[in-house]
């Protein structure tokens, strides 16, 4: 296992990964891949989804030069955008946990569009229906656990379904979240679950979560927070409460402002100082009989790299801390996306706010990418400008306070990852830390390891089985 332990060694700037250029990144930065006529004026992508030969290929130089097959590489489904391919990894992933099946989702990708923006949620929500009607007609027949299953499986893709809304104001965004989240508790009360629905203070309204309890013989044992990033929810975190309930820790996965249920039905924006929000979490677990106040650890996957890390350096009462990846600036990642369009772009928003948003607003109408991305990222942090949106994002950045963390840390990377920030995170902590990569040999290269769930617990669960 690629770990660094700075406990026995002074780490070695070799020994870590070398940080990747900053180039397109995330769900903005693809639709670089879409814009023809902005920087890649040699012509689109070719028929086969590579590009041509002016280097305007989304995945050069991004999955190491293992994992490729002869016929192509197995992680490109042909989906219309590298992004949506990630995307399908992520649900295809759910597989393990059995909270999706593979030929159902196969099915449905096969059935998508990616020509109609419409397409993606409408085909994911024909499917969720089919499972939904399918779970109802077993309860109905006195079959629970079919039932429970089948609604496991509803949950999720419903939750699919909104992963690429083209309008986050749509009547019908409340209505399927409302429908992700019931079929989820009616799994967890068909199936005996040991997890069960929760809310915990949050200001003057509440947060949603899911607390799950070991059976440890009534010995208080450990409990791991655990939250999602920008774009999954708190429901999608399964595996991991099935990896720590195996090992006897509680788990209590909550989703936060600007996540999952609590953005589309509580209308609650991402905020910087995520304190806010995993400090009564921390009250919360503290407060359960079964719960070792001195073990508490939190994991963060995604842009919960940057959340958890700013959390933890606020929050005493964690005395471990697992990010992947590790963030330090989470607004490099949009102001380096529109950089790569125009190195002046970033610049702009200070100069003439007007202008900035006007040149953005012409890059949405070339590509529907574009215009999706920055739509859903002005939702998902509570601005109505592309101008509102960077000045907003700039707070996401530790400016030193990263050092305050007392936590023992876990910074994960992944070789292709475009995110995270895990080097420079991880030289910048000065207390206790480890190092963990991923890498192609193990086909886990890519962002927060979507399709790799098993290798993924795997490793991160060996780091916190050790430490806590």
């Amino acid at each position: 296992m690629n770990i660094v332990n700075s406990r026995e060694i002074t780490p070695d700037p070799n020994t870590l990964r070398e940080p990747r250029p900053r180039r397109v990144a995330g769900l903005l930065g693809c639709a670089l891949w879409a814009l023809t006529a902005l920087g890649c004026q040699g012509g689109p992508a070719t028929a086969d989804g590579g590009g041509d030969e002016t280097g305007c290929d989304p995945d050069a130089g991004d999955a190491g030069d293992e994992g490729e097959a002869a016929g192509g590489n197995w992680w490109e489904l042909e989906l219309g955008d590298p992004i949506l391919d990630q995307v399908a990894l992520f649900y295809l992933g759910h597989a393990w946990d059995q909270s999706a099946d593979v030929a159902e989702v196969l099915e449905t990708l096969g059935r998508i569009d990616g020509t109609d923006d419409t397409s993606w949620p409408h085909e994911w929500q024909l499917t969720a229906e089919r499972l939904d009607a399918l779970a109802g007609a077993s309860e109905a027949e006195g079959h629970a656990l079919s039932a429970a299953d089948a609604y496991l499986r509803a949950a999720t893709y419903y939750r699919a379904a909104l992963h690429r809304h083209g309008d986050p104001t749509d009547p019908e965004v409340p209505v399927l979240a409302e429908r992700a989240v019931e079929r989820f508790e009616k799994y967890l009360e068909l199936s005996d679950s040991p997890c069960e629905s929760v809310t915990f203070p949050y200001e003057d309204t509440t947060l949603p979560a899911y607390f799950c309890r070991a059976d440890t013989g009534g010995e208080p044992a450990p409990v791991l927070l655990f939250q999602e990033g920008r774009d999954a929810w708190a429901e999608d975190g399964k595996f991991v409460a099935d990896a720590a309930l195996r090992r006897g820790y509680h788990v209590l996965m909550f989703d936060g402002p600007g996540m999952g249920k609590v953005l589309r039905l509580q209308g609650l924006p991402f905020r910087h100082d995520w304190e806010a929000v995993v400090s009564p979490a921390v009250d919360f677990v503290e407060q359960q009989p079964e719960v070792d106040p001195d073990r508490i650890g939190y994991i963060a996957l995604s842009m919960g790299g940057f959340l958890g890390t700013r959390a933890a350096a606020f929050e005493p009462r964690l005395s471990l801390l697992v990010v992947n990846p590790g963030v330090l600036r989470w607004n490099e990642i949009y102001e380096g996306f529109f950089a790569e369009i125009d190195p002046d772009l970033p610049g702009l928003v200070d100069t003439d706010e007007e202008a900035f948003n006007a040149a953005i607003e012409e890059l949405m109408e070339h590509s529907e990418l574009i215009r999706w991305g920055v739509i859903d990222s002005m939702w998902h942090h509570g601005v109505d400008t592309p101008a509102a949106l960077i000045h907003e994002v700039r707070k996401f950045s530790l400016t030193g306070q990263e050092s305050m963390i007392t936590a023992k840390v876990l910074v994960v990377d992944a070789e292709a990852e475009t995110w995270g920030q895990s080097p420079e995170l991880f030289e910048a902590l000065p207390g206790d830390k480890d190092y963990l990569l991923f890498t192609a040999s193990e086909a886990a290269q890519f962002h927060v390891q979507p399709g790799a769930s098993g290798v993924a617990t795997h490793r991160v669960f060996d780091w916190i089985d050790s430490n806590i």
